[in-house]
C-alpha cells in the first residue's frame, strides 16, 4: 500500500512538469524553423535560387536531424544525467552554432572560389560545403527530441505525450515559420532574425535547466500497472524493422510532397516570399494537428493497424491533393487583383492552401505519432525509441526531398510524381500489414486489397498541371480561355510554357507569369535593354571604343540577348541561364524575333546561377545586361541587390555600361524606390529610361557605368544612320524607334535628380534581401501610371548628360522637362 501510494505521489509529482515540456519544445521548434528559413535565404546567395538550394537545405537539415535522434541515445546508454540538463545544453549548442553559422556561410563562396566551375555539379559542390557547415547545428536539433522524450517513461499514456510533444514542436514551428516569414526577415535582416532564434534557444536552455534542479529524472506516468497494457499492445519480442520502413516510406513521401505541392501552388498563389512561408505553415499546421490526433488515437486503438489505416487513408490524401490542384482549385473565380491589399490576398491563399494540402498533412502527423506508439517497447530506453524512428522518417525525407527536387520532377514532370507519391504510401501499407492481421483474417486482407486496388486507380488517374495554370499562373482566372497554349514544359527549376494571345502576340511564361512576349511594348524594352547601350558604346559616349563582349543574364525569349547579333564588332555574347530548357525553347519559338541568337557562333551559353557566375567569372565585358526577371519572386532580389550590382561594376571593361530592368506594373512606389535607389549606391551617375505605353508608366530600364556617362546626340544618329547599323535600325524600327531623338526621349531622370524623391529609401543588400518583402506586398497593386508621373515630376533636361547641335538638341529639350 505504501508503495503505491509513493507511485501515485511521485506520478502525479511529475506529470504537472510535461506542460513546461510543452511550451519548451515548442520553443524549439519556434526557433528550428526560424533558422531553416534564413539559411534557405543565405544558401540563394551561396548556391543560387534554385531547385538544388531547397534539396540541398532540406537533405542537411533532415541528415542533421537523422543524426543527431540517432546518436544521442547510444551516447546516453549508461549516462545517469538528467535528460533535462541534456536538452539545456542541446539547446544553448544549437544558438552558438547558428550564430556559427550565420558567419559561416557567407565564406563558402570564399572558399569555393579557387575550383570554381559551371553547372549542376558546381551547384552541388557549393552547397555540400555549406551543408557540412548546417550538420553540426542540425545534428543538435536533432538530438533534442530523444533528449527530452527520456523524462517520459515507455508507458501508454508516456508515448501518447511523445506525440503531443512532437505536436507542440511543430505548432511551436509554425509560429517561427510566419514570423520569420511575415516579420522578421520583412522589417529587419538575417543578423537580427538569427538573434531573435537565438534568444529563443537561450531562453529554452536556461528554463530547461531550472526545471531539471525541481523535477526527477524521470516522469513514470502510471508507473507500475502500465506494463501488461504494454505488453499486450506490441509485445517486446515483435519485430520494428516494419514499422521503421513504413515511417521511412512516410518521410519519402511527405518531403516529396512538399517539394511538389510547393512548386506547382506557387504557380496558383504567385511565387513570392510569402507564398513559401505560407504553403510551409500549412503543412507543418496539419503535421501538427495530426501529430496530437495519431497521440489520441493510439490509446484507443492498435498502434499498427491504426498506422496502416492512417497509410492507406494518406494515399486518398495525396490524391485529393493531386485533384485539387489539377481539376479544382484553378478555375475558383477568383481574380487577385480586386484588392491590392497583402492582409486579403494573405486570407484567400490561406484558404486555398488549407483546402489542398492539410488533409495530407495530418495524415503524415498521424502515422508519425503512430509509428512511435507502435515502435514502443517498455523495456527499451525512450530516447532510443524515438530516435530510431526520427531517424528512419528523416533519412526516408532525406531520399524523397533529393530525389524529387533534382531528378523525378524534371525526369518524369509533377504529374507522374504524383503518382509516385501515391504509389510509395501503397507500398508503405504493405510493410506494416504484415504482422497486423495475426492471426489471419479473410474481411480485413480483402478490405486492404480493395484499398490497395483504389491507391492503384488514383495513382493511374491523378489529374496533370492545367496547361493554363503554368502559363498564367495566379492570373488564370481573368486569362483563361484568351490563348492557345503551344508548349508547357517543367525543368528542374521552373516551369515554363509558350502561348498565343488571342491578337496573335506569342507570350513566354516562366512559373506563371509572362515573362516576354512579341508585343510591340514588350519588344521595346527587350531590345531598348540591349540597343541601347550597345548605340551609347559606338558613338562614344563613354570613351570606350565599342562593344566587343557582351553578357546577358537570363536567356528568356532571347530578344535582348539577340540584339546583340546584328552589331557587327561583337565578338563573344555570353548568356547565363539557370534552365535549360529555356534557351532550344526559344530557339524554337522566337527565333524570328531574336535572330536565332542561340545558333549564333559567337553565343555561349551557361547552365548556371547568375550570382555565382558573377563571382567566379574571370573576364570584363563591355555590357552586361539582364533579360526582365521580376523582383517580387523569390529569390529574385538577389539580382538587384547592392552586392550584386558590385559584381556587376567589377565585371566591366572600362566605359562598359550596365542595363538592368526595373517593372512599374505589379509594383509600389517603395518596391521600385528600393530598386533604383540600390542601383545608384553603386552606379551614382545612373540613369533611368522608360518603356511607356501612349505616355503611360509600364516599364523601364536603369543604365550606369563606371565612368561618366557623356550622349553626342550627333553622333549617336551618326551611328544609328550608319551603312552598319542597319539592321540594328531596322529591329529599333519595328518598335517605334526611328532615330537617336525617338530613343532619347524615353529618357526619365538621373541619380542626382532623384535624389529627394528617392531619400528613405530601403537598400537592398544580401543581408536584408528587403526588395523581396516590398514586391511581395505589392504583387496586386496597379499603380504604374502614377508611379511615374511621380518619377518624371522630378525630371529635368539632362546638360550633363546630352550635347550637340542647337537644332538635333531644340527637340530634346522641348520634351524632356518635368511632367
Amino acid at each position: 500500500m505504501a508503495s503505491s501510494t509513493l507511485s501515485t505521489t511521485r506520478t502525479t509529482g511529475a506529470a504537472r512538469y510535461l506542460p513546461w515540456l510543452l511550451a519548451l519544445f515548442a520553443g524549439s521548434g519556434c526557433a528550428a524553423l526560424i533558422y531553416e528559413i534564413v539559411w534557405y535565404q543565405m544558401l540563394e546567395l551561396v548556391i543560387g535560387s534554385t531547385a538544388v538550394s531547397l534539396g540541398v537545405l532540406l537533405a542537411a537539415y533532415m541528415g542533421g536531424l537523422c543524426l543527431g535522434s540517432i546518436a544521442l541515445p547510444k551516447w546516453m546508454a549508461g549516462r545517469k544525467i538528467h535528460p533535462l540538463k541534456v536538452y539545456a545544453c542541446l539547446e544553448a549548442g544549437i544558438g552558438v552554432l547558428g550564430l556559427g553559422a550565420l558567419v559561416f556561410i557567407p565564406l563558402v563562396d570564399r572558399v569555393y572560389v579557387a575550383a570554381a566551375a559551371e553547372g549542376l555539379p558546381a551547384m552541388l559542390l557549393r552547397g555540400a560545403l555549406a551543408a557540412l557547415i548546417l550538420l553540426p547545428p542540425t545534428i543538435l536539433m536533432g538530438a533534442s527530441l530523444p533528449a527530452i522524450v527520456n523524462w517520459v517513461e515507455s508507458t501508454p499514456r508516456g508515448v501518447a505525450w511523445w506525440g503531443l510533444l512532437y505536436g507542440g514542436n511543430i505548432a511551436g514551428a509554425v509560429f517561427g515559420c510566419l514570423t520569420a516569414g511575415y516579420y522578421l526577415l520583412r522589417v529587419t535582416n538575417m543578423r537580427v532574425t538569427t538573434l531573435a532564434a537565438v534568444g529563443v534557444n537561450a531562453a529554452v536552455a536556461g528554463t530547461s535547466w531550472l526545471l531539471a534542479q525541481r523535477a526527477p529524472a524521470s516522469a513514470g506516468l502510471e508507473a507500475g500497472k502500465d506494463s501488461p497494457r504494454a505488453a499486450a499492445g506490441h509485445p517486446p519480442s515483435a519485430g520494428r524493422w516494419t514499422v521503421l520502413t513504413t515511417t521511412a516510406l512516410s518521410g519519402f513521401v511527405a518531403l516529396g510532397a512538399e517539394v511538389v505541392w510547393t512548386r506547382n501552388l506557387s504557380l496558383l498563389l504567385g511565387a513570392t516570399v510569402y507564398t513559401f512561408s505560407l504553403i510551409l505553415a500549412v503543412f507543418l499546421i496539419g503535421m501538427g494537428a495530426g501529430s496530437a490526433a495519431g497521440a489520441w488515437l493510439g490509446r484507443k486503438a492498435r498502434p499498427r493497424a491504426a498506422l496502416a489505416w492512417t497509410q492507406l487513408a494518406l494515399a486518398g490524401g495525396v490524391a485529393w491533393a493531386a485533384w485539387m490542384l489539377g481539376a479544382s482549385l484553378p478555375y475558383w473565380p477568383v481574380n487577385p487583383l480586386l484588392s491590392a491589399s497583402p492582409w486579403f490576398v494573405l486570407q484567400i491563399d490561406l484558404v486555398r492552401a488549407l483546402w489542398m494540402i492539410l488533409p495530407a498533412a495530418v495524415l503524415f502527423g498521424m502515422s508519425f505519432t503512430l509509428a512511435l506508439k507502435a515502435a514502443a517497447k517498455p523495456e527499451e530506453a525512450p530516447g532510443r525509441t524515438v530516435g530510431w524512428v526520427y531517424a528512419a522518417n528523416t533519412l526516408g525525407a532525406i531520399v524523397g526531398a533529393l530525389a524529387f527536387s533534382l531528378y523525378l520532377v524534371p525526369w518524369i514532370g509533377t504529374t507522374a510524381c504524383e503518382a509516385v507519391l501515391i504509389a510509395g504510401v501503397a507500398v508503405s501499407v504493405l510493410f506494416v500489414m504484415w504482422e497486423v492481421f495475426e492471426p489471419f483474417h479473410a474481411t480485413a486482407a480483402i478490405g486492404v486489397g480493395a484499398a490497395l486496388v483504389l491507391a492503384a486507380y488514383l495513382a493511374k488517374t491523378v489529374p496533370g498541371v492545367p496547361p493554363e495554370l503554368i502559363a498564367y499562373g495566379r492570373r488564370i482566372a481573368i486569362s483563361e480561355g484568351q490563348s492557345t497554349i503551344l508548349y508547357t514544359g517543367e525543368g528542374r527549376n521552373a516551369s515554363i510554357a509558350v502561348s498565343r494571345w488571342n491578337d496573335g502576340a506569342l507570350q513566354f511564361h516562366v512559373s506563371g507569369k509572362v515573362e516576354a512576349s512579341t508585343e510591340t511594348f514588350d519588344m521595346k524594352l527587350q531590345r531598348m535593354l540591349g540597343d541601347m547601350p550597345a548605340l551609347l558604346l559606338g558613338a562614344g559616349g563613354t570613351g570606350q571604343p565599342g562593344l566587343q563582349r557582351a553578357l546577358v543574364v537570363g536567356f528568356g525569349a532571347g530578344v535582348t540577348a539577340g540584339t546583340f547579333t546584328l552589331f557587327p564588332s561583337v565578338r563573344r555574347i555570353r548568356i547565363v541561364e539557370i534552365e535549360p530548357l529555356i534557351p532550344p525553347m526559344s530557339d524554337k519559338y522566337f527565333g524570328p524575333w531574336n535572330y536565332h541568337v542561340k545558333e549564333d557562333r559567337r553565343t555561349r551559353i551557361t547552365y548556371d546561377d547568375a550570382r555565382h557566375f558573377m563571382l567566379t567569372a574571370k573576364g570584363t565585358y563591355d555590357v552586361i545586361t539582364s533579360d526582365p526577371i521580376h523582383p517580387w519572386v523569390k529569390g529574385s532580389a538577389t539580382l538587384y541587390s547592392k552586392e550584386y550590382f558590385q559584381m556587376e561594376r567589377d565585371h566591366l571593361a572600362p566605359g562598359g555600361i550596365v542595363t538592368q530592368w526595373v517593372p512599374l506594373y505589379e509594383s509600389d512606389a517603395a518596391a521600385v524606390k528600393s530598386e533604383l535607389a540600390t542601383f545608384f549606391s553603386v552606379f551614382p551617375h545612373g540613369t533611368v529610361w522608360a518603356n511607356a505605353i501612349d505616355g503611360q508608366g509600364y516599364d523601364q530600364l536603369v543604365m550606369g557605368s563606371n565612368r561618366p556617362m557623356r550622349i553626342n546626340v550627333d553622333a549617336l544618329q551618326r551611328e544609328m544612320s550608319s551603312t552598319a547599323m542597319v539592321r540594328v535600325a531596322e529591329s529599333l524600327q519595328e518598335v517605334g524607334i526611328g532615330s537617336a531623338d525617338d530613343l532619347l526621349a524615353t529618357y526619365a531622370g538621373q541619380a542626382r535628380d532623384l535624389r529627394a524623391w528617392l531619400r528613405g529609401a530601403a537598400i537592398n543588400t544580401d543581408d536584408n534581401l528587403r526588395l523581396q518583402y516590398l514586391a511581395g506586398l505589392a504583387l496586386n497593386v496597379s499603380d504604374e501610371n502614377g508611379i511615374y508621373d511621380e518619377l518624371l515630376s522630378y525630371r529635368r533636361f539632362p546638360a550633363n548628360l546630352m550635347s550637340g547641335s542647337p537644332a538635333i538638341l531644340a527637340p530634346l529639350q522641348a520634351v524632356l522637362g518635368p511632367r
